[in-house]
This record gives C-alpha cells, structure tokens and sequence, in this order.
C-alpha cells in the first residue's frame, strides 16, 4: 500500500482541530461523545484522514466502553499496530495503514472468534451508509 505523507502544516489544514489532536498527535475523544458511538446502520467505516477502508458495520457492537468497538478490521493490510507505552499503560495502538493516522487500540476482551475489541474514536472515522 503506498503511503500517503504530508507536512504536520498540511495535516492541520486538512483535519478539523479534534481530527488533528487524535490523529496527528494520539490525543482520545471523551467516551461517549463521538458520532459513531451509537451509530447502526450498514456500512463502512472509512479513514477520515485518507478514506483508507477500516471497519465493516457488520463487526461493530456495543462494548460499552464510550466509543466505537470493532471484532475485527474490513482488511488486516488496511490497519497497523504498534506497541504504544505512553500513560504509565502497555496497550496496542492501531493505525491506518495508509496514511498512518492514529484510530485508537485494540485490547484482547472482545467477542468473536479472535476475541479482540478495535476501540476506535469516532472522529478518525468516516462512515459511509451502504457500502461494504
């Protein structure tokens, strides 16, 4: 997948200031804030940064943890993870493979055959109704 790269000026022209907070510099929306929260409808679930497909609406539930939670990404090559130390924590950080934009992380107390949670902030997130 070739990657996308931009200047840190060119990402905060091209994200709203929450966008560029969570995912330029790892900042998390507040449980329970986020658009997608309690989104149900089918559809994708794109990078807003790149439009990188991420999430199918068919491996979304309600964990309710406060933000989006996914069983599993729409593609394992459309997502990365990286070990993340910050706040005195040790946690999986996931990554849009193409752009390299901060989502949120994955812990290992999900459903599913995999057993994973994808905890992903809504505003990394675009969601497109009725694609798959």
């Amino acid at each position: 997948m070739d990657k996308i790269r931009k200047s840190d000026a060119e990402w905060q022209q091209a994200l709203t200031p929450e966008q560029y907070a969570v995912m330029r510099k790892k900042a998390t929306e507040r449980a329970f804030t986020g658009k997608y929260v309690d989104n149900h409808e089918a559809g994708l679930y794109r990078c807003a940064s790149c439009g990188n497909p991420l999430f199918s609406s068919d491996t979304k539930y309600d964990s309710g943890s406060g933000w989006p939670s996914f069983t599993a990404p729409a593609g394992q090559e459309n997502v990365e993870m990286h070990h993340d130390r910050s706040h005195f924590m040790e946690r999986t950080e996931v990554v849009c493979a193409k752009c390299d934009a901060h989502l949120g992380h994955v812990f290992p107390d999900g459903p599913g055959p995999e057993g994973l949670r994808y905890c992903i902030n809504s505003c990394s997130l675009d969601f497109k109704k009725g694609e798959k």
